[in-house]
Parts: structure tokens; sequence; C-alpha cells
């Protein structure tokens, strides 16, 4: 028996996978759970052509490339999900301590219709997965709305702020996730405990073994004067790196900045201007789309499809599967418990 998933925001498919299980990432092997994704809605059109390419995780998946604002959860209510799914973008509020906030902020609106479909599909867990920066937006206003918002909905809610280097990601990668268990179920979700807190995989590990014919792992097109920057510029260092004749001017730490080859990563980006595409700690370019997703540990059999910079997005966007693999396991267990 599969438990059932809504999976709400896919992207590239990154957190699914995670529950799906059943992937290699470098020499470890991350076994099958008892899940498939039935149902996957998703705006960007990139994206849900990635879903469809896929006949491995998302093969008896229904991509809907909708925008969720315009779907009724009702139409769906009937279908007993086990799971939903989803990271919302994050909520700002533009009249904090107001439910019309909600309503009035852009993000706020996308995060209210994540709550619907909690609300309509009353599943037996839901997991959402969000920036850092939701726990101190609106001076902590918007966590407080946030969470009694969704124990409104039914059910016992944990909030966890993870760096998903602690658990086998080659990345500094700090997110918040919401676990909600409905409070029928008599069981409570248990934080699984770090499994690489003393020891992060490398961005050298990461890099290992790439087949530099897979797809995905075109180098970009980039200027001399790029070039020259990056050779200017010391493994882990950055723009401030550059000597006068280079020099260029900046704000942020990731401008130009170099990968380290015995360290994770900094935070993978979605996007970006020049500057931030992330840059080999060797050789001087910026990382190929390949390379990013190794380092949101997607599994190498994953195609990617649109340009450069949409599939740089659809990777940047995503939930890393390994690190999601462990909740994603423990609430496999919670389900078995309640059948």
């Amino acid at each position: 028996m599969s438990f059932k998933i809504f999976s709400t925001f896919t992207g590239a498919g990154g957190l699914d996978i995670g529950f799906h299980g059943d992937f290699h990432y470098l020499d470890k092997y991350y076994p099958k759970l008892n899940f498939k994704t039935l149902k996957a809605l998703e705006l960007n059109k990139f994206a849900c052509e990635t879903l469809e390419a896929d006949n491995k995780y998302f093969a008896h998946t229904e991509v809907l490339n909708k925008d969720i604002t315009k779907v009724n959860p009702h139409n769906f209510k009937d279908e007993n999900y086990d799971v939903l799914l989803g990271g919302f973008p994050c909520v700002t509020f533009s009249i904090v301590g107001k439910r019309v906030g909600v309503k009035d902020d852009i993000n706020g609106k996308l995060y209210e219709s994540f709550v619907q479909f909690v609300e309509a599909l009353q599943p037996k867990v839901f997991l959402a997965e969000n920036v850092k920066g939701i726990l101190s937006a609106n001076k902590g206003e918007a966590i407080k709305i946030i969470t009694k918002r969704f124990e409104e909905t039914g059910y016992k809610l944990k909030v966890q702020l993870v760096n998903f280097a602690d658990y086998g990601v080659p990345q500094l990668r700090e997110r918040v996730l919401f676990i909600g268990i409905r409070k029928d179920i008599n069981d409570e979700f248990k934080i699984p405990k770090p499994t690489h807190k003393e020891n992060h995989v490398t961005v050298e590990e990461a890099f290992s073994n790439i087949n530099t014919k897979c797809v995905n792992h075109k180098f970009m097109k980039q200027l001399p004067s790029t070039t020259a920057k990056l050779k200017a510029i010391p493994e882990g260092g950055n723009f401030k790196d550059l000597p006068p004749e280079l020099a260029v001017k900046a704000m942020m730490s990731n401008i130009y900045r170099k990968l380290e080859r015995n360290k994770p990563a900094y935070t993978v980006l979605a996007s970006g201007g020049g500057g931030t595409w992330s840059y080999h700690y060797e050789e001087p370019r910026a990382l190929t789309n390949r390379e990013r997703a190794r380092l949101q540990t997607f599994p190498d059999d994953i195609i990617f499809k649109g340009s450069n910079t949409e599939v740089r997005r659809q990777i940047g966007n995503a939930v890393p599967a390994v690190g999601i693999y462990p909740f994603a396991k423990e609430i496999e267990r919670i389900l078995k418990s309640c059948n």
C-alpha cells in the first residue's frame, strides 16, 4: 500500500523525491518509501515539463500547470490524500496581525491557498517548507499568525529550523519546516537526529564522478573579463579579493564567490544578476546546472527542461531530497502506525 501525496508548489520535485526514496546520491542509496505523488500543482510550465519527462518518481502523477489561487481545493476533497506537500513563498503580511494582511500580500495569498488545501483535503499529515527569514518577518509577528492559522485547521504543528547540511546535503541551506499531524492521530512527530552534523558532505565529494556528457552539464558562455576576475579570486573568496584593475562595486558576499572544495557550498540561489551564478572552486567558471543539481542532491537521472536560466530557477527553488528523506521516513512511520 502506498500513501497518497498531493503536492503543491512542486517545482522540479525535490521535496517529492525525498518522500519517494529509491535513489542514489553519491555512494549512498536511499531506500524506497511508501509514497506516491498523485497530483502535482505547479505554475511554472518548464518545471511541469521536467515533472512530465520523469518516468520514475512522477510516473503516476497528474501534473496540473495552474495557479494555486485559481484552483478550488474542494474539487479534490473526496480523493483521501494522506500527505499534502508544498513550499509556499515567504509571507510578509501587508497588515501585521490582521487576517486581511494575508489576502493583501501576494505571497500571503499563496500561503492562504495552501492552508485552504489543508482545510479541504484534511490529509493525515502536511509538510510545508520556507526560508529562514519567515521566523523574523514582521518582527516575529508573521510566524505567530502562520502557526495560529495552521492550528485552527485541526493539526498539531511543529515548526523546525533545519540546516540541511546536517542531514547529508553538501550545502549550508537553512530552511523552516512546518509539519502538521491531524489531531485525531494519536502520535507525535519526532524531529530526526542529524546524520552529518560532525561530517558535512563537501563540494568536492558532491562533484565527484559527474559524467561530462550528461544532460544539463553544459558550461555557460562567459565574458573574458569574467574569466579574468575568477582567476584572480582564491578558492572561497569573492569580489573583495579582486585587484584594483578588476574591482567591482557590490554589497553582497555572494558576488563572484567561489566555492571551497573541503566544505559544503553556500546556499544555491534560484536567480540573480551578474556575479551570482556560484563559481567553481578551481576552474574559473560558473557552475553548470548539473553541478547545482548535485548540490541540491537531485539524482543524476532527473532531466531539467527549459533554458539555462529556467533550469537554474528550478534547481535553486527546490528542497534537497536527501535532506528531507529522514523527515519523510518519520512521517511514513506515523502513517503506518495509524493504519
